[in-house]
């Protein structure tokens, strides 16, 4: 019995093992897509703008169509998986997202297109906290967990870092559809993979979904950016923003109620009582709000001011791609040694930096100094800011809730991002006033990254104060 025993246990772990990087790489470019739609799209705009005949409103809505489904519905996503399985939710996902891309690639009408974006966004919605999930659900607690979710984050990362190039190549040598087209080849070679590697599982019992729950707080979210924005045209008095403004919030409001009171809420208010689940996901609310909007301006900085083409301006880019991925990498070693808390107010203090140093850019700045310099110190301290908020954010949730965790990370981040970019494209305008000139335009780009250096400052305040000092749960 013992010489039959031993060989199937020695079989076993290569299986094990084999199985266990066909989840991590699986969740790795299920993230990488999620992200990487998040940015491919700000260099081929312009190029949209022409062939489809969006407005400019409309250009931030292709943008922020992604971002807000995304966000919104990324609650629903995360508790699905745990009530239907982390398998099916990312085969569904990765499925919705596909589609949608393709859709999007063949849109012959700005509406349309906008209508795909907003697919996208729900399929990456039901996506991205399956990703997270299965990860967690095969990678034991630990220092295994903490290398993992770095590189899960750094894989995510690189998506939005190499956004750029990936559409400014696309853009330039094909077309700017291919910058959606190019996610279908890739979505069924996934999912084809998936479907045959991966293993099912699920936290929950039988329940239903909130579904209430999901349309208030995406409408509500949605209604908030759309009076954001509206302040550009129509100033704060106006009833078309204070309408829009007054009736997100008060959709909000509605969701928290609603929350409180169902007998099965899409985001149970007690998981927020969680203090390293609580400040985690506020201080990546705020990370979210400055550094997400990031790429768009350096990439209409590099292409309306410094004159750069589509490829050119995602080529800039890429030494802050690299930096985001190596901070994110390196967070989970400097972890051991100072701490996540630590780690964390690291990264933003050099985030802030960067954006300070940015915010001193010109009109005929060179590219070392006014793009390359602060967009290494910008993206570097994101990286190694990111990777322990996130490993603080999902330390000890009960197995019945990882999904729902996993995806109040993500929601909090993009939220964060999609409301941090209806603000500050808002404060850049009001500077702006309508002009078109570099150096006007400059000024802007300008003002909005002085701003969101000042959100991570209060950010950095409110990590002091509220982040837990050690891994483990605290009420």
């Amino acid at each position: 019995m013992v010489d039959v025993s031993t060989p199937a246990r020695r079989t076993d772990r290569p299986r094990t093992r084999t199985r266990t990087w066909a989840v991590v790489l699986a969740a790795c470019v299920g993230q990488f897509l999620v992200v990487l739609d998040v940015s491919v799209v700000n260099v081929a705009l312009p190029s949209m703008r022409t062939d489809l005949g969006l407005s400019a409103a409309g250009l931030q809505w292709v943008l922020n169509a992604y971002s807000i489904a995304f966000a919104g519905f990324m609650l629903l996503g995360g508790r699905a998986a745990d009530l239907y399985g982390r398998k099916r939710m990312f085969l569904v996902g990765l499925g919705l997202f596909t589609a949608a891309s393709l859709a999007g690639g063949l849109a012959q009408e700005g509406w349309q297109l906008l209508a795909a974006r907003a697919a996208q966004g729900l399929g990456a919605a039901v996506l991205a906290p399956a990703t997270l999930t299965l990860l967690t659900a095969v990678v034991p607690e630990g220092p295994a967990r903490t290398r993992a979710i770095g590189t899960w984050m750094a894989v995510g990362a690189g998506g939005g870092a190499t956004g750029g190039l990936i559409g400014g190549v696309l853009t330039d040598a094909i077309s700017w559809r291919w910058v959606l087209l190019i996610n279908v080849p890739v979505g069924v070679l996934v999912l084809t993979g998936a479907a045959l590697w991966l293993a099912e599982g699920r936290g929950g019992g039988r329940s239903r979904l909130d579904i209430l729950g999901a349309v208030l707080v995406t409408s509500g979210l949605a209604s908030v950016a759309y009076g954001i924005v509206q302040t550009e045209e129509s100033g704060w008095a106006a009833a078309s923003t204070l309408l829009p403004l007054l009736g997100g919030l008060a959709l909000l409001a509605l969701f928290v109620l609603v929350e409180a009171r169902t007998a099965q809420p899409l985001m149970p208010l007690r998981v927020l009582g969680t203090r390293a689940v609580a400040s985690a996901n506020a201080a990546m609310f705020v990370m979210g709000s400055a550094t997400f909007s990031m790429w768009y301006f350096m990439t209409v900085y590099a292409q309306n001011v410094l004159d750069y083409t589509a490829l050119q301006a995602g080529l800039a880019l890429m030494p802050t791609s690299v930096a985001i991925v190596v901070g994110s990498k390196c967070a989970p070693r400097l972890m051991a040694r100072v701490g996540a808390k630590n780690l964390a107010l690291i990264g933003t203090v050099v985030a802030a930096a960067g954006f300070g140093w940015q915010s001193t850019m010109t009109a005929d700045g060179s590219y070392l100094t006014a793009v390359c310099l602060p967009g290494l110190l910008m993206m570097a301290g994101a990286g190694l800011a990111s990777t322990p908020l996130a490993a603080l954010a999902t330390s000890g949730a009960a197995p019945g809730e990882a999904g729902l965790v996993s995806g109040l990370v993500n929601t909090s981040r993009t939220m964060g991002g999609a409301l941090g970019l209806a603000v500050l494209s808002t404060v850049a305008a009001a500077r702006t006033d309508g002009a078109a000139n570099p150096v006007d335009l400059t000024a802007g780009y300008a003002l909005a990254f002085r701003t969101a250096g000042s959100v991570l400052l209060a950010g950095l305040l409110l990590m002091i104060l509220w982040l837990p000092r050690h891994r483990s749960v605290q009420r």
